[in-house]
């Protein structure tokens, strides 16, 4: 199965002093060896750039381009990218209206719709009430799905 894998998942595995970084990274590891397909969106990308690029004392990274650079290429190469389409464009509109969208969950409201566009039903996040709203999105735990291989919970 698709599973699209959620921005704060990733830059929580990737930043592995976060207390989440473990679980992540366990999650993701799950997931592939049940088979599935980890998937993101050119949005997932823009948003690690721009977390990887800002500065360390507004909750970024730090890092220069060229060290995004290397960061963004090996993501791109451990996941799948979905295409960018009109019919994203367009379903995401139909979403944030039939939901009452508005303010920065317009941005999960664009994730959802390039997950119905593309057939996916499961999305990855730690903001699991942010993707409640969407009564055919299956939302995954990473802690949950962390446990379910076995290794002891994160502290």
């Amino acid at each position: 199965m698709d599973v699209l894998v959620d921005t704060n998942v990733i830059l929580r595995r990737i930043h592995r002093a976060h207390p989440h970084s473990r679980p992540a990274r366990e999650a993701i590891l799950q997931l592939v060896q049940d088979g599935d397909r980890i998937c993101v969106t050119s949005q997932n990308l823009f948003e690690i750039w721009v977390v990887a690029t800002r500065p360390i004392a507004t909750n970024g990274f730090g890092l220069a381009p060229n060290q995004a650079e290397r960061l963004l290429a090996h993501v791109e190469n451990s996941v799948f990218r979905l295409p960018d389409s009109d019919a994203v464009y367009a379903e995401w509109r139909r979403l944030v209206l039939a939901h009452q969208v508005f303010g920065k969950t317009a941005h999960d409201a664009r994730l959802v719709a390039a997950m119905l566009v593309h057939g996916i039903t499961h999305i990855l996040t730690f903001n699991i009430p942010d993707f409640a709203r969407y009564p055919n999105i299956v939302v995954l735990d990473p802690i949950s799905v962390a446990q379910k291989s076995g290794a002891p919970p994160s502290p």
